[in-house]
């Protein structure tokens, strides 16, 4: 019988300052842009205002994927897709993006 792969999960952080402490723009481009995380394995998505200063947000990523794609990251992360998204990240945000994973103690 063949192993079932393992799992891992972790949190991914986009943290940034916007221009403006509107997000309704920000909000809409993230919802358009679910189908595309849920198709890596993103089960959870929020994006934080931070109260003190509101033009800097934290967007985070809960997700589940397989332990290949978790110990293979920098390959994973070369992928064009990736690529495509992290560069319409930086465009609209003026390439200060800070990106954070990382995983829960247990």
């Amino acid at each position: 019988m063949a192993k079932e792969p393992s799992t891992v999960r972790r949190t991914l952080q986009f943290k940034f300052t916007l221009p403006t402490t509107d997000a309704t723009h920000l909000l809409s481009l993230l919802k358009a842009a679910r189908p595309f995380h849920e198709a890596f394995g993103a089960k959870r998505f929020r994006l934080l205002q931070n109260v003190d200063d509101p033009a800097r947000f934290v967007h985070e990523i809960e997700y589940e994927t397989h332990e290949a794609i978790e110990f293979n990251r920098q390959r994973f992360a070369s992928d064009p897709r990736v690529q495509a998204t992290l560069q319409s990240w930086r465009a609209m945000l003026g390439g200060s993006v800070e990106i954070d994973v990382y995983r829960e103690i247990e």
